[in-house]
């Protein structure tokens, strides 16, 4: 990415998607998984270079909240020069388990 805010993943976020990645390995083909992280790089993409594009969480208002791919859910929060993305949320759970 070029310019705009920096993107940094928290380690439980990078849990996430660690794990979303292995349920896909074994239940997706390659060029679904391709797919996805096109869509990931463009969300990424996206939210360097305006943060606010997406909408706020019902759940908490400083956090946005952006669906990759529909069966998963991105959240993040602004802070001064970066972008910090705090969950990978597979939608395929059960609301109960989001933790943000």
């Amino acid at each position: 990415m070029t310019s705009g805010y920096k993107i940094v993943w928290t380690d439980f976020a990078l849990g996430e998607l660690d794990d979303t990645i292995e349920y896909l390995r074994q239940n997706w083909t390659e060029r679904e998984l391709r797919k996805l992280a096109t869509e990931i790089e463009k969300t990424l993409n996206l939210i360097s270079h305006n943060p606010n594009l997406f909408p706020k969480s019902e759940i908490k208002k400083h956090i946005h909240r952006v669906v990759v791919a529909k069966n998963n859910t991105l959240y993040y929060r602004i802070m001064d020069d970066a972008v910090q993305i705090i969950s990978f949320f597979s939608n395929r759970q059960s609301p109960n388990k989001l933790k943000v």
